[in-house]
């Protein structure tokens, strides 16, 4: 899909003429900063004797007295056994909250990677926990088989990808952590645990989708199914008349999402369908220009909303805009080179119609808002801490550039969805605490008994879950 920011430039110099009208509103748009007070580019310079770490979208920094990469899973038990402090696992950094962040000891598990055991009869394949969710895939499709959905992201590791109940979409299709029959951890003591529903019930579980708090997971045992194509539609229309069909759309399609684009009045879904088509040459849209696109409509335009509304909805195009075929590895995740800040609440199902055109009115109402609003569906699971537990899900994510203010999450948008029942993703920006998530999850006591038994003196806590858990924390 074209918008680039070439095309915005061009729009934005035909508007001399009316900008003289507003030539105050305009200055002052002009004189505006967007970069939050407080933001600092890259990971902070570690004391003499420390390292330094940051996630992907850079707002958790820390310099952790070390950062361990075990190689084995008992040179992994070895380093949980005799760390002194405190131990947080991390994957790729992708989260945003500080689910990995500590100043003791960081433990990547990145070498326990790859393709351990396939069993041909059952399609069962059994990872390293630090496999990125794209290598999966591709050793998957070496054997004729692959995940049954996948997230829009796929540079996760499968640890942290399930630890946080990452999610792809579609009305039938659960989040990824539904496809573990089994798993190893490495609990506080240094001990090795193989657990599966028969041997566990209650571990597994709970497990599934742990947080890293239970202990740091070393292989996941998976269901697959037989590889299969699918047939990408990207179509841009007005939002009203999608809206009007929303849940028809969702329902007849294998794939469902849709993007809203602020101060437009125009939204994109996207839908995947099972085909047996032969795959096209052609390439999708340049994702990382269409959005620097909507940055500079915003930056040239967003002191006069009407003209801004105006000049998006002239140069946007209509009606489809891509269509492909190819594996359902290439085509369900995409690469996001541009790096944002995010917040995803996954609220009941029945709600998310009504939720949805709450949230694109209030983005409307924010002048320094261009990122697009991301609408997904998804089934149901037994995780304990899935935030999918009590039913069908739709999810609604909001975006903002990694360097740009985002408080307005929390003032605006939040109370919103949690009036309407929903449930934080676990790796995306949220205030909620023990409180609140009990109210939430019915087993989320449960889990924190379990978490107690497992590792009674807190060497897996850290801020951030110490106050998911309600637990006292002194660094």
């Amino acid at each position: 899909m074209k918008l680039t920011r070439r095309h915005m430039l061009f729009a934005a110099a035909g508007t001399g003429l009316a900008a003289g009208a507003v030539a105050v509103q305009k200055i002052g748009w002009d004189n505006k900063s967007f970069t939050r007070k407080g933001y600092v580019e890259g990971a902070p310079e570690a004391p003499p004797g420390e390292a330094s770490w940051m996630n992907w979208a850079g707002t958790e920094r820390a310099t952790p007295q070390q950062i361990a990469f075990p190689d084995s899973v008992d040179a992994l038990a070895n380093t949980i056994r005799n760390a002194r402090g405190r131990v947080r696992p991390v994957g790729s950094g992708h989260s945003f909250t500080g689910l990995a962040t500590t100043e003791d000891t960081l433990v990547m598990v990145n070498a326990l990677s790859g393709l351990l055991s396939y069993d041909a009869a059952t399609g069962e394949a059994r990872f390293g926990a630090g496999t990125p969710l794209f290598q999966v895939s591709e050793e998957l499709a070496a054997q004729g088989r692959a995940f049954d959905n996948q997230p829009d992201i796929d540079s996760q590791t499968l640890a942290g990808a399930f630890a946080t109940a990452t999610h792809g979409t579609g009305n039938d299709l659960p989040a990824l952590h539904d496809n573990i029959t089994a798993f190893q951890m490495v609990t506080a003591d240094g001990s090795v645990r193989d657990v599966t529903r028969a041997s566990d019930p209650d571990l597994f579980e709970a497990g599934k989708v742990s947080l890293g708090a239970l202990g740091v997971m070393t292989a996941f045992t998976l269901r697959s199914v037989p590889a299969y194509r699918l047939k990408r539609t990207v179509t841009v229309e007005d939002s009203k008349d999608f809206l009007s069909r929303l849940e028809q759309t969702a329902g007849a399609h294998r794939n469902f999402e849709f993007y809203y684009f602020p101060h437009t009045g125009l939204v994109a879904s996207i839908v995947h369908d099972l085909t047996d088509e032969p795959p096209t040459d052609e390439t999708g849209g340049d994702d990382d220009e269409f959005l620097q696109g909507l940055k500079t409509l915003r930056d040239e335009l967003g002191w006069a909303p009407w003209l801004r509304r105006t000049i998006a909805r002239s140069e946007f195009p209509r009606g489809i805009v891509e269509e492909r075929v190819n594996e359902s590895r290439v085509l369900l995740s995409t690469v996001r080179p541009t790096r944002f800040i995010e917040m995803e609440y996954h609220l009941p199902r029945e709600r998310g119609p009504e939720m949805v055109e709450r949230v694109m009115r209030k983005l409307d109402q924010r002048g320094e808002i261009f990122f697009p609003m991301e609408y997904r569906h998804i089934a149901p699971d037994t995780a304990w801490l899935s935030p999918f537990n009590a039913g069908p899900r739709a999810s609604i994510a909001i975006h903002a550039a990694a360097d740009e203010g985002y408080d307005y999450f929390f003032s605006d948008f939040e109370p919103m969805y949690r009036e309407a029942g929903g449930r934080p993703h676990w790796g995306k920006l949220h205030s909620l605490g023990r409180a609140e998530l009990t109210q939430l999850y019915p087993d989320y006591e449960r889990f924190l008994a379990l978490r107690r038994d497992l590792d009674p003196g807190g060497k897996f806590l850290n801020a951030h879950l110490a106050k998911l858990f309600g637990e006292n924390f002194d660094g």
